[in-house]
């Protein structure tokens, strides 16, 4: 659901940090650009790795990114697909954008968008029957129903960041330590919030149980500690970004903080029958959504003018100072992924919402599909 941009110094940006990936930056431009029908031979000469590429300056700054970009041409109609998310959820902006800059067209997809507002389970349930394909969403609410055994597989993390816990100035929370004993206001007590922070206050030797997670409507959380009924408040962007720019609240992390930086948070998952019958629709949609997101990192104020189109709450300059906070560069798929789904489900287990018994390790090879190899 990620840091403010003034927390990050001129030099440290998401666009400036070294990538790990940066060895296979040429080669992610080619497959990500490549048109639909071209995926396989582009993947035998990319050697595609586990994590996506990062481009410096956009996949733009790459003659043959620009060449497989105009280039590409659609062989026969384009494959219906409907894809499940948060209209009003900015870190699903790489969707929009693939949909209005054409990139999901170029990957010979005809996406239509489902605005889900239900239950995750609900949702997990509607991509496993096909009454949508695949969806967007944020890990920590997804994984716990993911457990139960929907037949739905994630096929890559889409960004990292979008998440923080704020604390009222006037009750003089200046850390996270000064939350012992106090009352944060969540939107639900099953929210990704509720259970990233959780797991952040465990770690930093605070007992979770010790804080009281009052529930009000997302739209009032702010309200709840202006009136004082609590003493923070755990939500994501747009909200939260537009919360702190008021002045009344200091910002005492994010889901980017500490060792948390290069962790994602919101994943794509597509149904599991679609991925056993055609992997190389799946594949198609996965690449496009990747796209998408590279581009939403290097371009975020045109990223943001598509995603206020679509009713995004904030100007489009804030809406694009959220994503250059967030890490939209930043897609780990593969054993990466696999790992980060892991260690979740670890620290989930340590919150109490992953039973004991359950072998987090085979969780991950279960719930993630490798649709690019």
């Amino acid at each position: 659901m990620a840091s403010d941009s003034n927390l990050l110094p001129a030099d440290d940006t998401p666009h400036s940090r070294p990538s790990r990936r940066a060895l296979l930056a040429g080669a992610g431009a080619l497959s990500f650009a490549a048109p639909f029908g071209l995926f396989h031979a582009a993947n035998a000469l990319t050697g595609l790795g586990s994590r996506s590429s990062s481009f410096p300056g956009g996949g733009d700054d790459f003659p043959i990114c620009r060449v497989a970009a105009t280039s590409a041409v659609n062989e026969g109609p384009a494959r219906s697909l409907k894809l499940a998310w948060n209209a009003t959820a900015i870190c699903t902006s790489a969707a929009p954008v693939a949909k209005e800059r054409g990139i999901f067209a170029r990957h010979g997809l005809d996406v239509e968008f489902v605005n889900f507002g239900g239950s995750t389970e609900q949702l997990l349930e509607a991509i496993a029957t096909g009454k949508a394909d695949a969806g967007i969403g944020m890990a920590l609410r997804w994984l716990k129903p993911l457990e139960q055994g929907f037949d739905v597989r994630i096929t890559a993390g889409v960004h990292g960041g979008c998440m923080r816990v704020l604390g009222s100035k006037a009750a003089g929370i200046n850390s996270l330590e000064d939350l012992k004993g106090k009352t944060i206001a969540i939107s639900d007590q099953a929210s990704p919030t509720k259970n990233f922070f959780s797991i952040l206050l465990l770690k930093r030797g605070i007992d979770p149980e010790s804080i009281q997670w009052r529930q009000y409507p997302s739209n009032l959380l702010a309200l709840a500690v202006d009136k004082g009924e609590a003493q923070a408040l755990a939500d994501a962007d747009p909200l939260t970004f537009l919360w702190l720019k008021e002045g009344k609240l200091n910002e005492l992390a994010t889901n980017l903080s500490g060792e948390y930086a290069s962790r994602t948070c919101c994943v794509l998952a597509i149904r599991g029958s679609l991925i056993r019958d055609d992997k190389q629709v799946a594949a198609a949609l996965t690449h496009a959504v990747l796209e998408a997101g590279d581009h939403v990192a290097h371009q975020p104020e045109d990223a943001a003018a598509v995603f206020s189109a679509y009713g995004g709450k904030g100007s489009v300059e804030d809406l694009a100072a959220m994503l250059r906070s967030h890490t939209h560069h930043d897609h780990p798929v593969g054993s990466d992924l696999k790992q980060q789904i892991a260690l979740y489900a670890d620290e989930l287990k340590l919150v109490n919402v992953f039973k004991p018994s359950t072998n987090t390790a085979k969780f991950a090879e279960r719930v993630y599909a490798d649709v690019l190899s």
